[in-house]
């Protein structure tokens, strides 16, 4: 018989991989970030660049899901889709969203919210040539979040583009493209024993980053 309830009550760990002060912090919340990026996969994830990407529509209701950070500046974070896809509708009625990272390894997790532009197509187009061949082949193929009734149709869809593209040269699909948060806020969260967590916010104002400490 399938198990249709959980208890994970009882199910916990402690957090005992650091600590982080406000004389830890970087000034520059992008600066903090790029730290914590490279300790964390310098500790052993193997997917370091994982985050997730949470949108909400007209109505508010809200949808989370993981995507990759590609690259990010001084100016936000930047990741790549099918600008059809549920989180591109949302981001079309809704342009504000928050990302959030987790490297367990390290018990750290920083959050990153503001407003969401699309990137130009320069840069859509630059990305989608460097990607793998097959990648570009599935994302030509697929109309990201929308039904489709067996694998099978799919595959067929990514045959077709092969036949019709036998030199590997698909092009992209104008609706395939990226998008740049602007953050106005960060939270960089560090696990300490006996949930008394470490969090600090960075919020954007006219003269920079105003940095405060949280109680967890």
């Amino acid at each position: 018989m399938e198990a249709t309830e959980m208890d994970h009550r009882s199910t916990r760990r402690d957090f005992l991989h650091g600590t982080l002060s406000r004389a830890d912090l970087a000034a520059n919340p992008f600066v903090q970030l790029a730290q914590w990026l490279e300790a964390a996969g310098a500790t052993g994830n193997f997917d370091p660049t994982a985050m997730a990407l949470a949108t909400a529509d007209a109505q508010g209701r809200p949808s989370v899901r993981i995507v990759l950070l590609k690259h990010f500046d001084q100016r936000g974070l930047c990741w790549y889709t099918d600008t059809r896809s549920q989180k591109g509708r949302e981001l079309a009625e809704n342009p504000q969203a928050e990302l959030c990272f987790y490297w367990p390894e390290n018990d750290r997790q920083v959050r990153v919210g503001g407003l969401v532009e699309p990137l130009g197509e320069d840069e859509a187009e630059a990305y989608f040539q460097q990607r793998p061949t097959a990648s570009r082949f599935a994302a030509a193929a697929s109309v990201q979040s929308r039904p489709i009734a067996k694998r099978a149709d799919l595959e067929a869809r990514l045959a077709d583009l092969h036949a019709q593209y036998p030199d590997g040269k698909v092009p992209r699909n104008p609706a395939w493209g990226g998008y740049r948060l602007l953050p106005d806020h960060f939270e960089f969260w560090q696990g300490r024993a006996n949930r008394l967590h470490d969090r600090f916010t960075y919020d954007k104002d006219p003269e920079g980053w105003r940095i405060e400490r949280l109680m967890p």
